[in-house]
């Protein structure tokens, strides 16, 4: 999910973007992204015995897929109301409220680390942390928003704009990592090798204009643009637009470039052991009790 300009300061304030329509987010707009959950974790190789963590978590369906593959699993997120989806969904996944900048389990915890359009140009920061959590030779994945001018679907992502201008402007900071060589050179500063840039398929569908601009009001960038021109507003323009590129007899569809990074800590996955029990958290508690 996304964060603030200052995501030390402001963190706790992400549930008011993103969890008031937590339940919205996760049945209309959440299941859209699978393309990209499964691409990232198919290529990281995820499997029985991984210990895997996924850093803005949302609602906690990446993390659902993720244990359909084997994988133990743990969460974070900023929204206590998305949190609580995610939990939900994964009831023996240690999954907790807090900041990805100052992750809570210690160091060397996880094998696989992931995150879909969670950390941004303007938090990078938060790589430190997911290069601590990690063992030695851990897998890293990650997914930014690439060259959005040019995507088909670019006009589902035209209501962001109407945020005020300074909102703008830091969208525009944000999805900075996802141009060439941008992210590759901050994963190799914060001290990951192998960084692989590759094409991640994505594209949003929905059943008709009404549908998507509920959907996409559930999120945080929506929130910013709501609190400049109101709810109403919002929802008309983002129906206005999906209005002209309806398709008789097919979905809406908003196919938009996604940039994926895959990674690894330098070192051999060595220690802790590998293997552990999927129903065990990797905190060593199941509970997911919040920070």
């Amino acid at each position: 999910m996304i964060e603030t300009s200052s995501p030390r300061r402001d963190w706790q304030m992400v549930d008011e973007g993103w969890g008031r329509k937590a339940v919205d987010f996760a049945t209309l707009s959440e299941p859209a992204n699978c393309r990209e959950y499964v691409t990232i974790q198919h290529r990281l190789e995820v499997t029985e015995g991984d210990r895997l963590i996924d850093v803005a978590c949302g609602c906690g369906l990446a993390i659902e897929l993720a244990r359909a593959q084997g994988a133990s699993c743990a969460g974070i997120d900023a929204a206590a109301r998305l949190v609580a989806v995610a939990r939900d969904r994964n009831p023996d996944s240690d999954i907790r409220v807090g900041d990805m900048h100052e992750l809570p389990w210690p160091d060397a915890s996880f094998e696989v680390a992931t995150s879909f359009r969670g950390i941004w140009g303007t938090t990078p920061t938060a790589l430190a942390e997911l290069h601590r959590v990690l063992v030695p030779g851990g897998r890293l994945g990650l997914t930014v928003w690439g060259h959005i001018k040019v995507s088909p679907g670019a006009w589902a992502l035209a209501p962001f704009k109407l945020a005020s201008t300074a909102k703008v402007a830091n969208q525009a900071a944000m999805v900075a990592l996802g141009r060439p060589g941008a992210g590759e050179e901050l994963l190799a500063q914060y001290g990951f090798v192998d960084v692989t840039r590759i094409a991640v398929p994505f594209a949003w569908e929905f059943a008709d204009p009404e549908t998507f601009a509920r959907a996409l009001a559930s999120t945080g960038p929506a929130y910013e643009a709501i609190q400049n021109v109101g709810e109403d507003a919002f929802l008309a323009a983002a129906a206005e637009g999906a209005r002209e590129v309806v398709r008789d007899g097919l979905p809406l569809r908003a196919r938009i470039d996604v940039v994926g990074y895959l990674a690894r800590k330098p070192g051999s996955a060595s220690a802790p052991a590998l293997g552990r029990s999927a129903a065990a958290s990797p905190s060593g508690s199941a509970s997911g009790e919040s920070r």
